[in-house]
């Protein structure tokens, strides 16, 4: 049976860009198509097509819809205001080394950008006793999406790791959520922190939720924590390794199929 074709990535226009933090950069993408979105969709995924440096637009419109493919990544949807057309994308500035984080550096109000998507939120529905969240930079967007959507009555504990204090973000979690700031000043390393602080908590009573995503090495520790030794189950666990020490995306990626197959 045939397949269907892939859609082509709809088009986005930088509106504004500023370094929110030391290391963090916000893009907001305004579109006519984005006044259809859902206003709850702050924490979902969406794939991010990027232009080459200098790039013409036409040509990269051309690699859109014929090939080759540009350079994309997976990011997630900070803020959304379908009424004015507008998505927020937070980057980790780590320099010129990758695409996206390059991009984010040096785009400028006008350029255009492909997206596709978004996918599902993270937590649909909030039903737990507890909620345990934890993050590095590059998961902060989905961890401060979700526990801003969390009812304000919600109890639990999150663990946000950033490169330096200033980096630091105002996060409007509920009153009954300890948010712990960690700072891991090296992102080559893998951080230990959050590892350590939810293997000391004491044994889970009720029902547990959890966002925990971050860098592959956090996340294999953490899935062992969450649902081998403490037997949450996987339904109301969102562990995720969003990126893996030494490897781009796409090889992420593959790595992370072959291990589920």
């Amino acid at each position: 049976m045939a397949t269907a074709p892939k859609r082509t990535p709809r088009i986005m226009q930088v509106l504004a860009k500023s370094w929110i933090t030391p290391y963090m950069i916000r893009v907001t993408c305004k579109a006519d198509w984005m006044t259809a979105l859902d206003a709850g969709i702050a924490g979902a995924h969406f794939k991010l097509f990027i232009p080459k440096p200098q790039q013409p637009d036409e040509t990269f419109l051309a690699e859109l819809e014929n090939g080759p493919r540009p350079d994309v990544r997976t990011y997630t949807i900070r803020y959304v205001r379908p009424d004015a057309g507008e998505i927020d994308i937070d980057f980790v500035d780590h320099g010129d080394a990758g695409p996206a984080s390059a991009w984010a550096r040096r785009c400028a109000v006008g350029d255009i950008a492909g997206f596709a998507g978004p996918g599902p939120i993270k937590l649909k529905d909030y039903y737990a006793d507890t909620y345990v969240v934890a993050a590095d930079m590059s998961a902060l967007p989905v961890a401060a999406a979700t526990l801003e959507a969390m009812p304000r009555d919600a109890k639990g504990v999150a663990f946000l790791e950033v490169t330096s204090p200033e980096d630091k973000q105002d996060v409007i979690a509920p009153e009954g959520v300890d948010v712990h700031w960690l700072v891991h000043p090296d992102p080559h390393r893998v951080g230990t922190q959050s590892i350590d602080h939810i293997s000391a908590l004491p044994a889970f009573t009720g029902t547990v939720q959890t966002c925990i995503a971050g860098e592959s090495g956090m996340i294999k520790a953490l899935r062992q924590e969450i649902i081998n030794r403490r037997g949450v189950p996987k339904g109301d666990a969102y562990i995720s390794g969003y990126w893996k020490i030494g490897l781009i995306e796409d090889e992420h990626q593959q790595q992370k199929r072959a291990e589920a197959g």
